[in-house]
């Protein structure tokens, strides 16, 4: 088992396979933060490392049924003219899930309804942690499938999400902070979980759209309010500074 580690190959396998980890563990941070914010701030942290802990063990659990991971990917349903696999089933529950929770998140924001959701939410702490697995096992399906494809060693998969893991659960609070403290932040993570919603429904019938163009969007949108918020707080201190003058 241990002879795997004096192979260099080994570890540029590990090292490619967390990154990639990571990087599509992003929107899961993204919902996570949003979701935990409805907790009372005492229990936001320990929700957010609950639910990522718990979420681990069940990714654990997915690639030891290895194969039944790549049974997945099969026929197993047909309607009309379209074949779906259990794969396909499983995004196109959770890009659902995503649309509706998204959607009701805009809303509540919008019509200003958040505070009399959040005083019925803040009292679900188990029903947050469910979500957060929920939510965490459709978006590391496709991961743990990348990692079945890319690694043939068992161990390396489970070292690089579990390292992955710990990154998010490191960095976890301090997006949750970020988000919160930028409600425009917010309203656009919200925009950004109802699009990844929008392309793991059409994911699920076929439609295969470049992620790249889609993180790229996100990218260059992030940018751009990023860019914002320099100049509001610069706007701020200069109001600031004009009123401290006068």
């Amino acid at each position: 088992m241990f002879e795997i580690f004096t192979q260099a190959d080994t570890y540029v396998s590990l090292i490619t396979l967390t990154f990639l980890e990571i990087v599509l563990g992003i929107d899961n941070i993204i919902f996570i933060s949003i979701i935990t914010g409805k907790l009372p701030e005492e229990t936001q942290n320990k929700a957010r490392i609950t639910g990522l802990t718990l979420a681990l063990f069940f990714r654990i659990g997915l690639l030891m049924t290895i194969s039944w991971i790549a049974g997945l990917v099969y026929p197993i349903i047909s309607i009309l003219d379209y074949s779906f696999s259990g794969r396909d089933l499983i995004l196109i529950a959770g890009g659902l899930f995503l649309i509706v929770k998204s959607t009701l998140e805009i809303h509540n924001k919008i019509e200003g309804s958040d505070e009399e959701f959040n005083k019925k939410a803040k009292q679900k702490f188990w029903n947050i942690i469910f979500q957060v697995i929920l939510i965490d096992l459709v978006f590391s399906l496709d991961s743990v499938i990348t990692a079945v494809g890319l690694v043939n060693n068992l161990t390396i998969m489970i070292i690089a999400i579990v390292i992955s893991m710990i990154v998010m659960i490191i960095f976890a609070k301090s997006v949750s902070d970020f988000i919160h403290k930028h409600p425009t932040i917010k309203m656009l993570a919200l925009s950004f979980l109802l699009m990844i919603g929008l392309l793991l429904l059409v994911e699920g019938f076929h439609v295969e759209v470049p992620k790249g163009y889609v993180y790229f969007a996100m990218a260059f949108s992030f940018t751009v309010e990023m860019l914002n918020i320099k100049m509001r707080e610069k706007e701020k201190l200069k109001q600031k500074a004009d009123s401290e003058k006068k």
